[in-house]
């Protein structure tokens, strides 16, 4: 049995976190907010979007410096729960 605070990820890191959700207008701002609350150095240049096939969702990739998986915990958790968002992997 592994202890919850155990992780394969050394710190800091570049983590990519891919968040899927409707294509509207404020979701990629919402998006890149929420990340900034987590890991205020991100940079929102550097965010990756893209459209699904028949363009009704929006897939955003953000790489954030990571520090602790406490720190991507809370941002997975505040993103999963966002009622913008579909997926976060």
């Amino acid at each position: 049995m592994t202890d919850e605070r155990t992780t394969l990820l050394e710190f800091p890191c570049e983590f990519p976190i891919k968040i899927m959700g409707a294509r509207v207008d404020a979701f990629a701002q919402t998006v890149i907010e929420v990340v900034l609350r987590h890991a205020p150095d991100f940079d929102p240049a550097t965010v990756q979007m893209r459209p699904s096939a028949k363009g009704n969702y929006l897939a955003i990739t953000c790489t954030l410096n990571a520090t602790s998986k406490a720190q991507l915990d809370a941002l997975y958790m505040e993103l999963s729960s966002h009622p913008m968002v579909k997926v976060v992997l």
